[in-house]
């Protein structure tokens, strides 16, 4: 994307060269900021109000709840007791949410902390 910049009294302007498809819009927003009005292109506000995609939207209705006891802290062990399942049924769920939220192993990073944080923040 190419770019006007203009800057007069510390103030920044711009305008996207690709966003210009009609010479008398164009004409009318210029004339509209040099005035020192704001002119925002409708695209930049419709991808400013979308939400975006929900990452728990994939999990099933029991990896949800196990990553609610994950968050809440449980072990593997604890999180079997409570939905009475076994301890490898609950490592499978936590490899596919871990698979789900795209959380490849690596060294750096603990996978069950990114994917609490993602929990909290979805």
């Amino acid at each position: 994307m190419t770019t006007v910049v203009l800057a007069e009294d510390g103030v920044l302007r711009y305008l996207l060269k690709d966003r210009v498809a009609d010479v008398q819009d164009f004409a009318d927003s210029l004339h509209r900021v040099a005035a020192g009005a704001t002119v925002i292109d409708p695209e930049v506000v419709r991808r400013l109000l979308q939400r975006p995609p929900d990452p728990l939207a994939a999990l099933s209705p029991r990896e949800h709840e196990v990553l609610a006891l994950v968050a809440e802290g449980h072990s593997n062990s604890a999180i079997a007791g409570r939905l009475y399942v076994t301890e490898a049924a609950v490592a499978k769920h936590v490899g596919t949410i871990l698979t789900e939220l795209h959380l490849p192993p690596a060294e750096e990073t603990n996978r069950r902390v990114l994917a609490v944080l993602t929990y909290l923040r979805a």
